[in-house]
Formats: C-alpha cells, structure tokens, sequence
C-alpha cells in the first residue's frame, strides 16, 4: 500500500493542492497520512493527444474566483494581449467551442462573454491544434473547446454564484446551475456584466500625415460606451437507452450600450499652418446587439465497440441595429456643406446546418470517421446615410449575401504502441450569390471548388515524452462586414466592402515536443504557416481622404514558436509561463508593400501558498519588439501586471474570497500603433481606465453535491470558416 501512493506522488504533475484526507476520484489533490508520513500526489494539469492540449481547470485553484478569460493566460498557446484581444497559436483566426460544439455566442463576442463566465463551471480548456479533415476546411488555424464539467450520473442539484466589483464601478454577476431528473440532465447558466461609464472611458491621440500632400490631421478624442451584456444558455440531454442520447442546447447573448465622445479636429499644411479646425461629438442614440444559436443532435452506438452514427443540426442567428449621429461646432475654415450626419444600419445573419458523422474502428488500433455537411448561411444588410446640409441628402444601400457549403470528408486514426497516426482529405463545393435589392449593382454568383488535405503522427518517445508533427490546411471565406459594398462617407474618410472576395486558403506544418514531469511540464513547438490570398484590409488616400475596403491581396509568412512551461521548484510554489516568439512577413504586390516584424508574447504567473489558507499571485504578461497589426502598422510593446490575494471558506471551500490589484503603480497605460508606410503615415496613442491601476474584489460561492453536467454526442457541428462576419464594434 506504501509503495502504491509513493509511486502514485512520483506520477503527479504540479499543480494546487487541497488538504482533504479522503481519497476521491475526482478530487484536485489528495493526501494521505500513514504514521506520520504524508504523501501528496497532484493531478496533472497539462495532457496532450494527437490533435489537442488540454489545460485542467478544475486541477488549478484560482478557478475558484477567476474567469475563464483570466484561466486562458494559464493555457498553452493562448496569449491575451493588454486589450483583452485572444490569441491562439499567435493568430486571431480561431473559433471557439462549447463541449465539441461550435459556440457562436462565445466566437462572435469573445472577450465579454468569457470574461463574464466563472472558470468554475468550466472542467478543462483544450485547444485543438490540428482538426481533422471533419472539420479541417472550416476555416480556422485553431480551435479552443470549453469543456464543462464531467459527466457523472448521480441525483441531486448543484451549482455556483460568482460576483465581482471594481474601483471603475463595474460590477458582475453570474450563476450555473445543473440538475438531474432520471434520465434527464439539465444546465442552465446566466450571465450579467455591467460596463460603467468610469470602466469604458478611453482617451484616444491619433497623427496621420497624408504623403501625397504633405498635410497632417491630428485628433484628440474622449469618450464611452456603459451598457450591460447579459448571456445565457441552457443545455439537456436525455439517455434513451445505453446506445441512443439525445442532446439539445440554446443560448446567445444581446446587449445594449450607450456610446458617446469626441474632441477637436485638426489640419495642418507642411510648415505648420492650420488649415481647418472643428469640434466633433458622436453619441449613438440606438445601438442593439443580439446573437442566438442553438443545436440538436441524435447519436446511435451499435454493438460494435466504438462504432457510431450522428445527426446534427445548428442555426445561429445576429440582429444588429445602430444609429450614429455626429455634429461639428468651432468651425474654422470647416471644407464641407454640411454640419453633421445620421448613419443607421441593419445587419442579419441566419445561418442553418445539417451534418451526419459515421465512426467505425475497423480493427485494433485503426479507426475510420466519414461524414457529409451541409450550410445554408444568409446575409443582409441595410445602410443609410443622411446628410445634415440645406437641403438634406440621403443614400441608402442594401445588400444581401447567401454562401452554400456541401462537403464530404474521411479522417483515418491510427494508435499502435508508441505510434499515433491521423491523416484525412476533405472535398467542399460551395456556391456564393449577391444580391442587390435596390438594383444599384449588377447581381453576381461563384462556384469554389478546394481539396483539403491533412496529416499529423506523434511517437510517444518515453511515457513523459513526446514528439509531434502535422501538417495542415484551413479555409477563410469573407462575412457580410467585408462583403457588404455599401459606401460609408465621413469627413475625410470612406470605407466600403468588397462584394467579389473570394475564400482564402492557409497551410501550416508543426513540430510539436512536450515533456510531462512530476515537477515540470514543459512544450515547445516551432511552426511555418504561409499564404498566398489571404483577405486584408486595403487602404489608400486621394488628396486629404482616407479610403478602406478589403481583398485577396495579403501574401505572409511566418515563422513561430511557442513555449509552455509549468514548474513546481517548491511544494506550496508553482510557475507558469506562456511564451509566442514569431517573425513574419507580410506582402500586399498591389501596393508594393512588405512588411517584417519580430517580437514575443509571454505570460508569467507565480502562485505561492501561504499560512492560514492564504493564495497569493503575481502575474505579468506583455509584449516585446513592435507585432505586425496589417500591411501598414505596428503594435508597440507593452506590459500589464497584476497582484492578488485570496481565500476560500467554509466546509470544503465552499466560498472563496480573492482581492485582485491590476497595475498598482501605473495610473494611467498607454496602448500605441504605428503606421510606417502606405499614403498615411502617423500613430495612434489609447489610455483605457481598465489598462491604468485599478482593484477588483470577486466572491464566489458553490453550492451542491450533483457531479454531473449535460451530456454531449461525442460529435456534432463545427462551423469555423468565416472571417469579416457580424461582430461588436
């Protein structure tokens, strides 16, 4: 018995402790005291399969009082930059997925969404850093799965409230609650995250000087956007019998804010000499965001072990209405008839999916997965514009988008010994129409055609040891923001869409070696992505006036490596650090453009157990070297720190209780871009309230014993392809 927990302690990965005597399976950590003699073992929190890395959540303390966007920084190959912006595998080209399903709620909204979620409720995070040919032409380098909690079959309700306030007056509540009725297991979460006026205040310093005159245009801006986000979601599942479960979900998430600001204006010739100047202000008197989705799945086992069938259907709807109005005053040489304008828009999109999934091992160590997909996506849009001059002028614009994907595909899975292996091909058809209902445009359709191949094996070198390489392939098509060709006309500046880009194909290979040691976890992985039609924004000048579209005109290359290291030094001591060096090239041949850039994302994180049940850390996180933001500008560096303290009470710490101080000794930070080619040339210089120093108290509370959640079918809909789509301005 001895030698068993002592073998058991040597196996354990580092991570949080908890001072519990019982043995429970699935308990973070046990301990056990045998004359005297403790023995600790730790589950670990780090596992790697072939086509995914998964971050324990449940393994780490700070899920507790933490949300899921503060637990993202722990996981290997997310960065979140000081803008709370995700990155995944050093790319913004990822979707996000709730227990294997595509979460539009969360992929359209991000930020707001994870940072509104307690990390309580989440089990592990696993990024997916090669979908297999099911998935692999949906678009996306990557994939991060928000596991929820394990699925145990007992009787009983359980669930959590979590709550946080802040010194910029930001409060926050959420709940999860789940329950079991027979066969029958439902969850429900509900989420409420105000943004206060204090919290949103940015203050906003821009320079842009146009080469082709010479003149300069500097703008001093302040303004916010209070409002408050709610998001829900409800999932059930229900066991027909051993071979047959049913699974249905719905959730989305709508807000409204109130968005107001401006400042001065200003022109400049060569020498100095105002030209003009004017005073703006901007408020939207309506602005509404909803984004609702939900799924169905039927999923049938035969007799065969690990033999399968699935339905699945998804729709996924977003309604965006928004009116700004703008108003000039102090005008001094003002170049324009007219003193203000009305802007309003109306975006829909629908979207329905249809999929079956056939799973067969077909013998020892060899597994077939075949399926067929079907999209119908629509996408219309309403634009208007009204011009406050004598007399009043008026354009409106409207255009609407449907894109069809049918696609077939075969994964094969290999495991034999130290050996795994999968590779896959995938054929998509899709037709792409625009439509234009006022008629001020010729209508146009497309037909694609892509093969997509796939492949990756992985050697299991020692039972801690790995080595790992893939090769895969990714489609982007464009959304109705970068499709729609409404022209949007401002002082200054005019943006449109591009209603004849076409989907963009992107390859990557991968070297992937990770270590898992009872005291230190380590991977490295250093990739080559590359290509050659990628979709980016198009900028240009005639005269003192800005014009932005979009097209297939960005060639880059990057060359990357990511780092994840967790390490144990002490018993109560543990270090995290996520690490993303990269070097790309980006070229617009249109333009003549390039542009290089070198720098590194890291993430640092030391937690430290102390006396009478205490939990310190230290985080800091930032960026070295300028990071490529498009063809013509740069992100320049930063850092972000934060210190927190926390305790849990109670029986089995039931509540917990963390103090946090982010920035305790910057009052204000500065987050700055450069343009350094192009017809505009100058720089961008944001303060935000929450970027400066700033303190946050989080309470939360579980309450239960049910250690179950919703049932998921092992696989369903994964809609990962499109870029440009309806999103939170």
């Amino acid at each position: 018995m001895l030698l068993s927990l002592l073998l058991a302690a040597k196996a354990g990965a580092g991570c949080a402790q908890t001072d519990s005597l019982s043995v429970k399976k699935d308990s973070v950590a046990w301990n056990q005291s045998l004359d005297g003699v403790t023995v600790t073992a730790q589950r670990q929190l780090i596992k790697q399969e072939i086509d995914r890395v998964g971050y324990d959540v449940q393994a780490d303390e700070d899920s507790k009082t933490e949300t899921v966007l503060d637990m993202l920084r722990k996981v290997p190959m997310v960065t979140v930059d000081g803008e709370d912006k995700i990155l995944v595998k050093g790319n913004s080209n990822f979707k996000i997925h709730r227990n294997g399903r595509l979460d539009p709620t969360m992929t359209k909204n991000a930020k707001d969404v994870l940072k509104a979620m307690p990390a309580s409720a989440v089990k592990r995070i696993e990024v997916i850093t090669d979908p297999g040919a099911r998935e692999d032409a949906e678009g996306v380098d990557a994939i991060l799965n928000i596991v929820m909690m394990d699925t145990k079959k007992l009787q009983g309700v359980t669930g959590n409230v979590s709550g946080t306030y802040s010194s910029l007056k930001m409060p926050s509540l959420s709940t999860y609650l789940a329950t079991q009725m027979g066969k029958a297991i439902v969850s429900v979460y509900y989420g409420n995250n105000y943004m206060s006026e204090k919290a949103t205040t940015k203050k906003n310093d821009v320079e842009r000087t146009f080469v082709g005159t010479g003149n300069t245009q500097r703008v001093h801006s302040e303004g916010s956007n209070p409002g408050n986000l709610h998001s829900a979601d409800v999932n059930a599942s229900y066991d027909i019998d051993s071979l047959n479960l049913l699974s249905a979900s719905f959730g989305g998430y709508f807000y409204k804010i109130n968005v107001q600001g401006g400042g001065p204006i200003s022109m400049f010739d060569p020498s100095g000499n105002q030209l003009y100047s004017y005073n703006e202000h901007y408020w939207m008197p309506h602005y509404s965001h909803h984004s609702w989705d939900g799924s169905f799945d039927y999923q049938h086992k035969t007799r065969r072990k690990g033999e399968q069938f699935t339905l699945s259907y998804l729709f996924a709807l977003t309604r965006q209405h928004s009116e700004q109005e703008t108003t000039y005053s102090q005008q001094q040489n003002f170049p324009f008839n007219y003193d203000g304008y009305l802007v309003s828009a109306r975006e829909r999109f629908t979207e329905h999916t249809f999929q079956f999934d056939y799973v067969r091992p077909l013998w020892e160590g060899h597994k077939l997965q075949v399926g067929t997909k079907y999209i119908d996506r629509r996408n219309n849009g309403e634009n208007s514009q009204q011009f406050y001059d004598a007399p009043r002028t008026t354009t409106n614009d409207a255009f609407n988008h449907t894109t069809r994907v049918a696609a077939l595909y075969a994964d094969y899975m290999l495991n034999s010994g130290k050996w795994m292996a999968r590779a896959g091909l995938r054929y998509e058809y899709s037709y792409m129409k625009g439509h234009f209902p006022d008629g001020k445009s010729a209508d146009f359709d497309k037909n694609l055609r892509d093969w997509v191949p796939q492949a990756s094996v992985k050697y299991q070198i020692t039972p801690a040891q790995s080595l790992k390489l893939s090769y895969t392939t990714s489609i982007n098509r464009p959304g109705i923001s970068y499709l729609n060709p409404a022209v949007k006309r401002f002082p200054q500046s005019v943006s449109f869409g591009n209603a004849h880009l076409v989907s963009s194909t992107n390859r990557t290979i991968a070297l992937n070696y990770m270590n898992v040691g009872p005291k230190l976890t380590f991977h490295l992985t250093p990739q080559f992505q590359f290509c050659n039609d990628n979709i980016g924004a198009i900028t240009y000048a005639d005269g003192d006036t800005r014009y932005s579209t979009y097209g297939n005109v960005i060639r880059h290359r990057r060359w990357q490596l990511q780092g994840y290291v967790q390490w144990k030094p002490f018993e109560k001591t543990t270090l995290v650090a996520n690490l993303d060096a990269w070097h790309s090239r980006f070229e617009n041949p249109e333009q003549q453009l390039s542009m290089n850039s070198t720098h590194l994302w890291y993430y640092f994180n030391i937690s430290q157990k102390l006396p009478w049940k205490l939990q310190a850390t230290l985080t800091t996180f930032g960026q070295v070297g300028s990071a490529t933001q498009n063809i013509y500008s740069t992100y320049e560096p930063y850092n972000r720190y934060s210190f927190s303290l926390q305790r849990s009470f109670l029986s089995n710490d039931r509540l917990t209780v963390r103090l946090t101080a982010i920035s305790l000794f910057h009052k204000r930070q500065h987050f700055e871009t450069r343009t350094v080619q192009g017809d505009i040339l100058g720089w961008s210089d944001t303060i935000n309230n929450q970027n400066g120093r700033w303190f946050r108290l989080s309470v939360s509370y579980r309450f239960g014993k049910l250690k179950a959640s919703v049932k998921k079918t092992e696989t369903t809909i994964n809609n990962d392809d499109e870029v440009g789509g309806i999103v939170r301005e």
